[in-house]
């Protein structure tokens, strides 16, 4: 085989594996996830009385979690199995994004918190902690878990 054969068999070969990558990983706002989700929604919402007038109803604690941000999400979690300096830094969170769409291929959630001064002010060291409590949180196979300053700025990052 010559040399431009074998350089132009590689690049198919590697064409074809990002293709079946980028095609198992989705792009995580495709039309079966919405749908999957109006449909248990419609369901839950018509299941929830039986015919003898019981409600099949979650307890009312339960509905909130689910209802809430996923910052609210993980500041409950965090005060329910926290240490004392990870509910300190972990009460700094202001928002999460990318916490709930997860595929062990490559995860990536940004938690944005009201510390100032990036990586040389203080809350570079309360980001390391909660980094720690987002892996106790959320597992994946292939996770990081970025933090940001109230500006933006990088804080830390971590696996989770």
């Amino acid at each position: 085989m010559g040399m431009k054969t074998k350089i132009a068999l590689g690049a198919v070969v590697g064409l074809v594996v990002i293709g079946a990558v980028s095609a198992n990983s989705g792009d995580g706002g495709g039309d079966g996830k919405s749908d999957s989700r109006t449909s248990a929604s419609a369901g839950e919402k018509s299941g929830d009385a039986k015919p003898d007038g019981r409600s099949d109803a979650k307890p009312a604690e339960d509905k909130a979690v689910e209802k809430a941000s996923q910052a609210d999400q993980f500041k409950a979690f965090v005060r329910k199995n926290g240490t004392a300096a990870e509910k300190d830094a972990v009460s700094h969170v202001t928002k999460v994004q990318g916490a709930d769409e997860q595929n062990d291929i490559l995860d990536a959630a940004d938690v944005y918190t009201d510390f100032t001064g990036g990586l040389m002010g203080e809350g570079t060291g309360p980001a390391n902690l909660i980094a720690s409590a987002f892996a106790d949180w959320k597992q994946s196979e292939n996770g990081l878990v970025t933090v940001y300053d109230a500006d933006g700025e990088l804080l830390g990052n971590g696996e989770f």
